[in-house]
C-alpha cells in the first residue's frame, strides 16, 4: 500500500513538473515570438544579426547589430515586453564604432534622430558634416516639415549649427512623385507598444534638450504615460513633443513633475 502511494505521489510529482515546465516553456516561445514580430525588429533592426532566447522570462540577445543605436533600441524594447523578468544584452556591434562627436558619429545620430520621428522624411533626408556643421538635403512636404528636420538635427548632441539646403516640393512636384508610384497612398501600420516605449526612450536620450532629464515612460494600446522630474515647464513640455512625434504614438499624458515649482 505504501509502496503504491509512493509511486502515485512520484507521478503526480512528475506530471506536476512537467505541466509547469510545458506552460514555462510556452510562455517563452510566447516571448521570443513577439520580440521577432515586434515593430522595432521588423523595421529597425530586420537586417542585423540577433539571435534571441528566452528561459524562464530571462531574455539573452546575442549577435550582432550594425550600429550602437540598434544595441540600446533592442535592449529597451525587450524590457518592455510584457513577461520578461530581466534582459542580458550581448548583442556587438560590427564594423568600426566613430569617435564620439566625430562628422560620421553626428551623420549617424541626426540620421537616427530623424528616422524615430513620423513628421520628417528620414528617408528623404541626406545629411552631412564637416566639423560638427550640419547640412541637410533633400526633399520635404512643407516649410513646417523642412524647419522640424532642421530643428531636430540641431538638437542633436555636438552638432553645431544646421545649413538646410533642403527642398520644398510644389503641388506639382508632389503629384508627380505620386505619379512614378514612389507614394500612391499612406499605410499606418501597427505599432505594438513595447516598441513606442523603446522608441520614445531611444528619442529623448538622442535629442540634447532630454537626454539628461529623468523619464520614465509606458505605453497601453498606443497612449503613451511619462512619469519622472523634469526642470521647469519648457522640458515638461519638450519632453511631450518629442513623444508625440514618435511613430505609432496615438496620445501622450505627461504626469512629469516640475522641480522648480
Amino acid at each position: 500500500m505504501k509502496k503504491t502511494m509512493y509511486c502515485i505521489a512520484v507521478t503526480v510529482a512528475v506530471i506536476s513538473l512537467f505541466g509547469t515546465n510545458l506552460v514555462a516553456s510556452d510562455k517563452d516561445d510566447k516571448i521570443e515570438s513577439d520580440i521577432k514580430n515586434s515593430y522595432v525588429f521588423r523595421s529597425y533592426l530586420q537586417n542585423d544579426d540577433i539571435n534571441i532566447s528566452s528561459v524562464d522570462g530571462v531574455v539573452t540577445l546575442t549577435g550582432s547589430v550594425s550600429e550602437e543605436s540598434g544595441k540600446s533600441l533592442a535592449g529597451d524594447m525587450v524590457t518592455s515586453l510584457a513577461g520578461v523578468k530581466e534582459v542580458h544584452n550581448n548583442l556587438e556591434i560590427k564594423g568600426n564604432i566613430s569617435d564620439a562627436y566625430s562628422d560620421a558619429w553626428l551623420i549617424t545620430k541626426v540620421k537616427t534622430t530623424l528616422l524615430f520621428h513620423r513628421n520628417v522624411n528620414a528617408t528623404a533626408t541626406e545629411v552631412l558634416s564637416e566639423g560638427g556643421i550640419i547640412t541637410l538635403r533633400g526633399n520635404a512636404d512643407s516649410e513646417a516639415q523642412k524647419s522640424l528636420t532642421a530643428e531636430y538635427a540641431k538638437d542633436v548632441k555636438g552638432v553645431k549649427s544646421v545649413n538646410n539646403e533642403i527642398v520644398v516640393l510644389n503641388p506639382i512636384m508632389k503629384s508627380n512623385k505620386k505619379k512614378m508610384g514612389q507614394k500612391l497612398e499612406t499605410i499606418t501600420e501597427w505599432i505594438d507598444d513595447a516598441s513606442i516605449t523603446a522608441l520614445v526612450k531611444t528619442t529623448l536620450l538622442y535629442h540634447a534638450s532630454t537626454n539628461a532629464i529623468q523619464t520614465n515612460v509606458e505605453t497601453k494600446e498606443g497612449v503613451v504615460t511619462l512619469g519622472g522630474k523634469a526642470g521647469n515647464d519648457a522640458e515638461k513640455a519638450l519632453v511631450s513633443k518629442f513623444a508625440n512625434d514618435v511613430h505609432g504614438v496615438k496620445d501622450v499624458v505627461n504626469n512629469m513633475e516640475v522641480m522648480d515649482k
